[in-house]
């Protein structure tokens, strides 16, 4: 055999054997990678909330009566002390049928007739203490010449004084026979009207400068004493209330700063955490599970301008910032998976997966920060299918 036939079969062997190499090498599997870097990191819960006026205040009558029509509707600005807000005719007495009003004519007959008795006790209670005065001045006279003895001006003084005892006893009786007469007499009296000078009824003025939120009823109706007939409050002053977990409760810090969203507006408004309720209630979730939520209180950061519209019980949604780190190596959770009692990752050197244990810190709902084993620039497997394992070929996944 010739050089040149030698030469074209080792050739001709070295290219079946290429493409059988290349026909029967495994391709490289497919996956998504995630470059780690470096960047601001923060643990975020997210909330529903309501705004709510800081102080409200809730008119009530002051007395039982007809309360007027409404001077004022919801959404009015009001003054303190200024803009009459309500109007309360104090309530007219009943009216008495034949049988009433002879009881009440008797009883007060019967209480005219007792006064004049005490009048006449009165009178007779002082014409003995007058007679037992003049007794005992003469008996100290005659003691005085000697003619009577010590025991007798003795008896004459212990007399004058239950006399004078008399008299007070006969004016209390009295005092007690007029108030009686004039219970008696009210009764068949007509109403007395309880308010100013000139006017029948009333009138009941804003105890706050602000807006009116809500009327109780708009027509005339009766009402009982402290019957609400109305709420006041200062829209500019609002505090938004979330309903959180109290275990993500207890883990925000004072101060804690918040984003609020969702509200209607173009931008996100700023709010701060002012406090949590000490107490919590049961709950129970969309899914029949018993939670514990506590009210989170926040003081809205942005001036009035910027939530032009923003009213008392509207709905927002709040991005509360439980912790924040200015640079933090991150590495998506979807990255993360357990390797013995530590944590790992799939680096991508050289096109082949490489595991790589590290060591992680706090983590969000969609990252972790690493504190070792890893460095910015890296290539990570995202969701790793299960072909991938140490040492197998890894090619980008193509975009759609």
């Amino acid at each position: 055999m010739t050089p040149r036939l030698i030469a074209l079969g080792l050739t001709g062997a070295a290219l079946i054997g290429g493409l059988a190499w290349i026909a029967l090498r495994p391709e490289p599997v497919p996956v998504d990678l995630h470059e780690v870097r470096s960047g601001p990191l923060a643990g975020i819960i997210l909330a529903d909330g309501r705004t709510r006026i800081r102080q409200i205040y809730d008119v009530s009558a002051p007395l039982a009566g007809t309360a007027r029509r409404s001077p004022v509707e919801v959404g009015d600005r009001v003054v303190a002390g200024e803009t009459v807000v309500a109007v309360v005719e104090p309530v007219a007495a009943g009216l008495l049928d034949a049988r009433t009003r002879a009881e009440a004519e008797a009883a007060l007959r019967e209480a005219e007739a007792a006064l004049n008795v005490a009048a006449s006790q009165l009178r007779q209670a002082e014409e003995d203490r007058d007679y037992a005065a003049r007794d005992y001045e003469r008996a100290r006279t005659l003691l005085e010449r000697g003619v009577a003895s010590l025991s007798r001006l003795e008896d004459a003084a212990q007399v004058l004084v239950l006399r004078e005892a008399s008299v007070e006893t006969a004016r209390a009786q009295l005092a007690m026979a007029e108030g009686a007469r004039d219970r008696a007499a009210a009764v068949l009296s007509a109403p007395v009207a309880e308010a100013g000078e000139g006017s029948c009824c009333v009138e009941i003025r804003a105890p706050a400068s602000g807006l009116v939120l809500s009327v109780e009823q708009i027509s005339e109706r009766p009402v009982p004493a402290g019957a609400r007939l109305l709420s006041i409050g200062d829209p500019s002053d609002l505090e938004i209330v979330a309903d959180l977990l109290s275990s993500e409760a207890v883990r925000l810090p004072p101060g804690a700063r918040a984003e609020v969203d969702r509200w209607g507006g173009p931008q996100p408004l700023a709010a701060r955490l002012a406090r949590i309720a000490p107490v919590a209630r049961t709950r129970v979730s969309a899914l029949g599970i018993e939670e514990q939520r506590v009210d989170a209180v926040f003081d809205l950061v942005s001036p009035p301008e910027e939530r032009a519209g923003l009213g008392h019980g509207y709905a927002v949604f709040l991005r509360i910032v439980e912790w924040e780190t200015g640079a933090a190596l991150t590495v998506p959770l979807s990255a993360l998976f357990r390797s013995g009692p530590d944590w790992a990752v799939f680096m991508v050197e050289d096109g082949r997966a490489r595991r790589q244990v590290v060591r992680i810190g706090r983590r969000t709902a969609t990252a972790a920060e690493v504190l070792d084993g890893l460095s910015a620039g890296a290539w990570v497997i995202t969701h790793p299918p299960p072909e991938v394992a140490d040492g197998v070929a890894v090619a980008p996944r193509p975009l759609p």
